[in-house]
């Protein structure tokens, strides 16, 4: 029988997920899309899968515009449910599964998603908010049975796996990225087939990714940042490892690279914290790594000093958030080759790239009035990647839109040739004795001890000053230092009211999911009952 292979590429319409999903399965057929544990997913086998996910969905009544939700670790079937909605016309809501009991009733309800596919861990808790849950009409099993649950893997028993009837087009809503909820409730960031794919177009371009490429999947696939470097990597036809893991374990990932020859992997600084801390590194074969890739949280230029002088000026950087697709600037591989350059050379480590292509970004004051290079402000983004909207927040969409420019909260500079330098969150901000302290820079300072593995710097209640700078320092294993000498190496680096005026020594900082620690938990101790006033 004749095959229209180009007729059949033009199935669905341009400019969408499903579009690639299909054609990846029609020209890739047996390359590798993903693997996880046991499984080898070639691209036709995943469009296979997502096609008798469709076709269950619609089976049970869930049509175009439904939210689908997952609650889960990393694994295949998050990928599966996220490929229905791409291709089905479902809009997708991948859950954090370190959220309480409360938070997961109040976001899966905000969602209004009416389909749950629930990761084992998971069933029990669930199964005893189901009551609570106001739009959840079906919910699924993803790994073994439960009574009231539907079996996942019946799923490829008992449906087809030809290709649907579906209509989308690329202005159609498929996925919700929820903020981490910092300044209150959570609120999710809408975006089309067209504005990701606009992101992950750029970032191919960019960095480089191509067909050829094997990215290991650390971070987590509810996570924006995470979930758009991963997608680009099958978009354009590389392959994805996804690391059954729940918290990052070093010599596991640095093992998989090795065995999976893989070329890319995506961080956060904790992540590269962890890895050079392993007294064998030497002994993994990593040189299949064409790139590190950080982001999600400042990277402290001693930390990244210390990565490149093991791993090589193979380090590139993107900046964003939820909110702007996520990226906002690049710093790429060719700038962190610079360690054996001047410190004036090398302070280009320390920002976060230039704006990316078609991105524009700015620098303004209160009044949205720009500034000139070097004056610190806050950052503001242009781009066809951004979201769409908040979820059924207009109030609020209209706010952090305003002028037709996401405003980032992130306060930041930028020099002569365009590179952009973050100085830190603008809820961040310490003022103390009346002048404002940004924490990030005295991280940067605590880092340069050689007994300080981890730091982070907040403001506390004081009677003279207000608000103090206070820092919670994790030692290197092996080390010991007062709080008086950290102290006085910071007064030796840093104007004085800068300098923190308290030293507190912890095990482990608290960190959400991707690695980025957690400054609002670290604060509430010291705040509970006052009002925190900037």
């Amino acid at each position: 029988m004749e095959r229209f292979i180009l007729k059949e590429l033009s199935r669905y319409p341009i400019g969408t997920y499903g579009d690639i999903i299909y054609r990846n399965a029609l020209l890739y057929p047996d390359n590798l899309a993903f693997v996880y544990k046991e499984d080898r997913v070639s691209f036709l086998k995943f469009n296979e899968r997502v096609n008798g996910i469709i076709h269950a969905l619609k089976s049970i009544g869930i049509k175009k515009g439904d939210g689908i939700g997952v609650i889960a670790w990393n694994c295949l079937a998050a990928c599966d449910v996220v490929g229905a909605a791409m291709k089905g016309g479902f809009i997708a809501s991948p859950f954090n599964p370190r959220l309480q009991e409360a938070e997961l009733e109040y976001i899966i309800n905000y969602s209004e998603a009416r389909v749950l596919f629930v990761g084992p861990e998971f069933l029990e808790v669930i199964e005893k908010l189901r009551p609570k849950l106001k739009y959840i009409s079906h919910c699924f099993s993803i790994e073994g049975e439960r009574d009231g649950f539907y079996e996942y893997d019946s799923i490829f028993k008992d449906f087809p796996s030809y290709e649907p009837e579906v209509e989308i087009t690329e202005d159609d809503p498929f996925i919700i990225f929820y903020t981490s909820g910092t300044t209150g409730l959570p609120r999710g960031a809408v975006y089309t087939h067209y504005r990701k794919l606009e992101e992950s177009r750029t970032k191919a371009l960019t960095v480089g990714i191509n067909r050829f490429n094997k990215h290991v999947m650390i971070l987590p696939l509810f996570h924006i940042g995470g979930w758009s470097h991963f997608w680009t990597f099958f978009c354009v036809g590389g392959s994805n490892i996804i690391m059954a893991q729940r918290s990052f374990d070093p010599a596991a990932t640095l093992k998989t690279i090795q065995e999976e020859r893989a070329t890319d992997i995506h961080i956060v600084p904790t992540q590269l914290v962890g890895m050079l801390a392993l007294p064998d590194i030497d002994r993994y074969d990593l040189t299949s790594l064409k790139r590190i890739w950080y982001a999600a949280s400042p990277m402290p230029f001693e930390l990244l000093r210390r990565g490149i002088e093991r791993f090589g000026p193979i380090f590139a950087q993107g900046y964003g958030q939820s909110e702007s697709g996520p990226d906002i600037s690049i710093l790429k591989e060719e700038y962190h080759n610079v360690l054996d350059k001047s410190p004036e050379e090398q302070k280009i480590l320390t920002s976060c790239g230039q704006p990316c292509l078609w991105v524009h970004a700015r620098i303004v004051d209160e009044k949205n009035d720009d500034l000139p290079p070097f004056e610190v402000g806050e950052i503001v983004v242009q781009s066809k990647s951004i979201m769409k909207e908040y979820w059924k927040r207009p109030e609020d969409t209209e706010m952090v839109m305003s002028g037709g420019w996401l405003h980032t909260g992130d306060m930041g500079y930028y020099d002569e040739r365009g590179f952009i330098y973050i100085v830190d969150r603008k809820k961040d901000m310490i003022i103390t004795g009346g002048e404002n302290v940004y924490p990030r820079e005295v991280e940067e300072v605590l880092y340069g001890h050689p007994a300080v593995s981890e730091a982070a710097v907040i403001g506390v209640p004081d009677e003279k000053w207000v608000e103090r700078v206070h820092a919670v320092v994790v030692l290197k294993e092996g080390f010991k230092v007062s709080g008086d000498e950290i102290i006085d190496f910071c007064k030796s680096r840093l104007a004085r009211y800068k300098a923190p005026r308290s030293i507190e020594f912890v095990e482990a900082l608290p960190k959400n999911p991707q690695g980025k620690i957690l400054k609002r938990e670290i604060r509430d101790k010291y705040w509970k009952g006052k009002e925190r006033k900037i």
